[in-house]
């Protein structure tokens, strides 16, 4: 009777690449989920080539009311004067952006006649929205 061990095989399964593979998953995904989050508000942030921070540009608000009332800086304002208002804004600080607070129910005509009094005096507009809740 032969009666000697036998040597069994030893089973060994290597994670080495499984690992990598989950690394780039977990990376995969942090991405996507940062790209596809619709609260997200992109900004153009200022650039400096010495590496200190940059002032922020002077901005003034916009608003038109339900009753289609315009306003520059709280002053109430006509159509006919907004250009001359906000002129007077841009000849203090010549990087001058315009937020624009437009109540719900005004027509895309009124707001874009803003646009036009921006585009004239080569103004940049950023339209104010309230986030969804």
């Amino acid at each position: 009777m032969n009666l000697r061990k036998r040597n069994k095989a030893t089973v060994e399964v290597h994670t080495s690449a499984l690992n990598d593979i989950m690394f780039f998953l977990l990376l995969f995904f942090l991405l996507a989920s940062a790209v596809v989050n619709p609260q997200v508000v992109k900004l153009l942030l200022p650039r400096s080539e010495s590496g200190q921070q940059s002032n922020a540009q002077k901005t003034i608000t916009v608003s038109i009311s339900e009753n289609l009332e315009y306003f520059v800086e709280k002053k109430q304002v006509n159509l006919e004067g907004l250009q001359a208002a906000v002129e007077s804004y841009q000849q203090a600080s010549p990087d001058l952006t315009i937020v624009l607070y437009v109540a719900r129910g005004v027509s895309i005509e009124n707001t874009m006649q803003v646009f036009d009094v921006a585009n004239q005096l080569k103004l940049k507009v950023v339209l104010a929205v309230e986030p969804k809740k």
